[in-house]
C-alpha cells in the first residue's frame, strides 16, 4: 500500500528532528574549541549554499533594506551557536540541550514586545513552570559544569531574540538565500571577534585559519550538511503537509533525542545524577502540554529553521 502524502512527512520530520538531535552530540565530540566549531560550521553551510544558483536569484530579488535585516538578525544567530556550543564544551550536551528549555520563558516575554502582538499570561506561566526543573537541573550537575548552565542559559535568550525577530521581518524570500544572508553574517561576525576572543572569553577561543584534523574535519562536514542543510531541505517539504499542531509535538522531541543519544553514545548519564533527569522530565512537561492549552495555528516562516534548528516554526 502505497504511503500517503502525511504519514510520508511525518517520517521526514521526525527524522529532520533526529539529525537535529545529533547536533549537540557532535559539538561534544568534536574536539575544536566554540568558536572555530561554529565559524567552521557557519562556512562549510554558506560555501555549500553559494553553489546554488537559486540562493543568488533569491538575493538579487531581495531589497537591500531585507538583507540587511537579515545580516543584523545572522550576527544573534551566530552568538547563539557560539554559546550554546560553548555551553557543551563547559559542560555536555545534555546540559545544553536543556537549558534550551528557558527558550519558552524568555520568548514569552520578548515576542509579544518585538512582535507588537498581545502579551499571553498564558505562555508567561508555562515558561515560569519550567524554571523549577532547571533548579534541579543545576542541583544534579558537578559544580564544574555550571558555567556551562549560565552560557545555556544565554544561548536559550538569544533563541528567543532571533526567532521573533525572523518573524517580524519575513518577507517571503527564498529560504536558502535568508538561511546564507544570516549564516554569512554570523561568519563574518565571529572572523572579526576571533582576535579578541582570548580575552573576552577564552573557554571560547581557538584559532580559525588552522585546518582541522582529519576526525573533526569529517565531523564538521556532517554537523554542517547532513544535520544542518539536509533536515533543512527535507523540512521545507514536509511542512507542506502537516499541520502546526503535529509539527510542534514532534519537534518537541528534539531534545529528547539528544539526552538519549547522549546516554547511548556520550554516556553522560555517569556525570549526571537523578535530580538531573527529574528536572529534564519538568522541563519536558511544560514543553508538551504547551501546546495542548493553545489554538490551532498556522505554520509559517520555515525560513527560520536554517538556523534555529526545530525551534519557532509556529506562528
Amino acid at each position: 500500500m502505497p504511503m500517503t502524502p502525511t504519514a510520508k512527512a511525518q517520517l521526514q520530520i521526525h527524522l529532520c528532528v533526529l539529525l537535529w538531535g545529533f547536533t549537540p552530540i557532535l559539538g561534544k565530540l568534536i574536539s575544536l574549541s566554540a568558536l572555530p566549531l561554529v565559524w567552521w560550521r557557519m562556512l562549510i553551510v554558506v560555501a555549500a549554499l553559494a553553489l546554488l544558483p537559486r540562493v543568488w536569484r533569491g538575493l538579487r530579488a531581495m531589497p537591500a533594506k531585507l538583507v540587511l535585516a537579515y545580516c543584523g538578525i545572522g550576527l544573534i544567530v551566530a552568538l547563539h551557536w557560539l554559546t550554546f556550543y560553548g555551553a557543551i564544551k563547559l559542560s555536555n550536551a545534555s546540559v545544553a540541550v536543556t537549558c534550551i528549555g528557558l527558550a519558552p520563558a524568555f520568548t514569552s516575554v520578548i515576542e509579544p514586545w518585538l512582535t507588537r502582538r498581545p502579551f499571553s499570561w498564558r505562555e508567561l506561566l508555562f515558561g515560569i513552570a519550567v524554571l523549577p526543573g532547571v533548579a534541579l537541573v543545576v542541583g544534579g550537575i558537578p559544580d564544574g559544569m555550571r558555567l556551562g548552565v549560565l552560557v545555556g542559559a544565554l544561548s536559550a535568550l538569544l533563541v528567543a531574540l532571533f526567532g521573533p525577530l525572523n518573524k517580524r521581518l519575513i518577507d517571503h524570500g527564498e529560504p536558502l538565500t535568508i538561511t546564507g544572508l544570516e549564516l554569512g553574517a554570523g561568519t563574518l561576525l565571529l572572523t572579526a571577534l576571533a582576535p579578541l576572543m582570548p580575552v573576552l572569553f577564552p573557554a571560547f577561543a581557538g584559532d580559525l585559519f588552522v585546518l582541522p584534523g582529519l576526525k573533526d574535519g569529517v565531523l564538521l562536514v556532517v554537523l554542517s550538511l547532513a544535520c544542518t542543510l539536509l533536515p533543512f531541505a527535507l523540512s521545507l517539504v514536509a511542512l507542506k503537509h502537516l499541520s502546526a499542531y503535529g509539527v510542534q509535538l514532534v519537534t518537541n522531541l528534539e531534545p529528547v533525542y539528544a539526552i538519549v543519544l547522549a546516554i547511548v553514545l556520550l554516556g553522560e548519564q555517569r556525570e549526571l545524577t537523578p535530580l538531573f533527569y527529574l528536572g529534564v522530565g519538568i522541563i519536558l512537561a511544560a514543553v508538551f502540554l504547551h501546546p495542548l492549552t493553545q489554538r490551532p495555528k498556522r505554520i509559517e516562516h520555515p525560513e527560520v529553521l536554517g538556523t534555529s534548528e526545530a525551534k519557532n516554526i509556529v506562528e
